[in-house]
């Protein structure tokens, strides 16, 4: 898989970027804001966070420490965090 050159990425994204390294079958509606749901109420672990960060880093050529990825509560903060890396990187 080839490295994705954006500029940023949106909630939308961080969404199917969770449902995909996580498998989650009982992911939120689209139609819901899950920006500021903290990730234990959305059923996702820590381990699910780092597979998280292990396919943003494959798609997006953005290393996430798992000391970082392991504090982010909500997906708005996990969002934060890989925009941040991603302007870092231009």
């Amino acid at each position: 898989m080839t490295v994705q050159t954006v500029t940023g990425l949106n909630i939308d994204d961080i969404r199917r970027i969770l449902i995909e390294s996580a498998g989650f079958d009982g992911a939120p509606n689209p139609a819901t804001d899950i920006s500021d749901v903290p990730f234990e109420e959305l059923g996702y672990d820590s381990l699910a966070l780092m597979e998280s960060a292990a396919r943003i880093q494959q798609e997006y050529g953005i290393r996430i420490p798992d000391d970082e990825i392991t504090e982010v509560e909500t997906p708005r903060a996990l969002l934060g965090l890989v925009n941040s890396g991603l302007s870092a990187a231009v």
